[in-house]
């Protein structure tokens, strides 16, 4: 071998032919074992990758995807990755990945903007299609993506990219719906950040099914989705007497919603009901917390499951250096790859009733005993 410098194996670029010659095997062979094929011999394949690990050899995926005509690999660009909600759609996204032979590269994009997830597309480079996570704020339609690199986001506005994601209006709905169900008069609601669209469209069903119902819509009180803004939000609605059910725009916030009232001597159930949303560790709340669970491996397994599919049907073969379109102009809709990019699939969310919830303290109402049960999720949607 070439290039030697300091000690035995070292070589300035080795290559799968000097990993073949040393495990005793073809550079076919080491090829398969570096895609992670399933056509080698466990033996042969142990061989091969201590071979690998003493020359120090690392595959270059680049260098596969031009000799092969098709890269195996998929960017994914995230935010608030540290979230437990966001992890977990990363973790699906990873294992559906790797189910149909594709590797995953991750991009930070560290505050949710436009401008920050253009920078982390341009850092993504020879993959094959990329998934965009955390636009929990930003305009998606302004994101500059090549006109033949495929992309699917984990939203449900966009009206040029394909799109996977839950249906908030139709989980916050249910949770309304159950406490007006048991004799509420009114749901108060903790929300999240102002600027956030899955809190903004769980407040307008919230708002809607009320309004439907004939209710008054108490102020809405706003927290950061963290469970200390929902503990110091609590402590207020806590204090309250006429608070009787609250529906958390999050588990986090809940948790700490849950907390307030417990200092506060307020009784859960008994006196106050609350509802989260994510099923995040809710059953490990005490009480056990009644929320609207969010199938985040669901929502995860589709957004790879839709990116393959448009990467087979537009042929993009290597994929897209979004390093090398430099600053392009955002996918029109006359270009392949959006000929039917707005469609848009919203995973269901279901509500989940545990011990947090249940029936209204006895009240002096002139409206009949029981009158809160004729409202339907579909009746505020149909009224919004």
């Amino acid at each position: 071998m070439t290039g030697r410098r300091g000690g035995v194996g070292w070589t300035s670029r080795t290559t799968a032919r000097d990993v073949a010659a040393l495990a005793g095997v073809s550079p076919q062979t080491v090829s398969r074992v570096a895609a992670d094929a399933t056509n080698v011999r466990p033996e042969t394949r142990e061989k091969v990758l201590d071979a690998m690990t003493k020359l120090g050899y690392t595959p270059n995926a680049a260098a596969r995807a031009l000799r092969s005509g098709r890269s195996d690999l998929i960017g994914v660009v995230v935010h608030h990755v540290a979230r437990t909600g966001e992890a977990r759609i990363v973790d699906a996204v990873v294992a559906t990945a790797h189910a149909h032979g594709y590797a995953t590269t991750l991009v930070d994009a560290p505050d949710g903007t436009v401008e920050h997830l253009n920078a982390a597309l341009r850092r993504l480079g020879g993959v094959a299609g990329v998934v965009v996570l955390g636009l929990e704020t930003a305009d998606v339609d302004r994101l500059h993506v090549p006109a033949r690199l495929p992309v699917v986001v984990a939203d449900s506005r966009s009206l040029v990219h394909p799109a996977v994601g839950f249906d908030q209006r139709g989980g916050a709905q249910a949770a309304v719906a159950h406490l007006l169900g048991l004799d509420h008069e009114t749901v108060h609601m903790l929300a999240g950040p102002a600027d956030s669209l899955q809190s903004r469209e769980r407040e307008e069903a919230w708002r809607a099914m009320l309004t439907a119902a004939g209710r008054e819509v108490p102020a809405l009180r706003r927290g950061d989705w963290t469970p200390t803004s929902g503990y110091e939000v609590g402590r207020r609605l806590a204090a309250d007497p006429s608070v009787t059910a609250v529906f958390a725009a999050n588990d986090e916030m809940a948790a700490g919603l849950l907390r307030a009232l417990h200092e506060a001597g307020r009784r859960i159930p008994e006196e106050v009901s609350v509802v989260g949303f994510d099923d995040v560790l809710a059953e490990h709340l005490w009480p056990p917390l009644t929320t609207v669970h969010q199938d985040f491996a669901g929502v995860g397994a589709n957004l790879v499951r839709e990116l393959l599919r448009r990467i087979d049907v537009h042929d993009v073969g290597g994929g897209v250096d979004p390093a090398d379109a430099g600053a392009a102009p955002p996918v029109a809709s006359t270009t392949a790859a959006t000929t039917t990019a707005t469609s848009t699939t919203l995973v269901p969310a279901h509500l989940v009733v545990r011990e947090s919830t249940g029936p209204a303290p006895r009240r002096t109402s002139s409206r009949p005993a029981g009158s809160g049960t004729d409202v339907e999720p579909g009746d505020a949607q149909r009224t919004s």
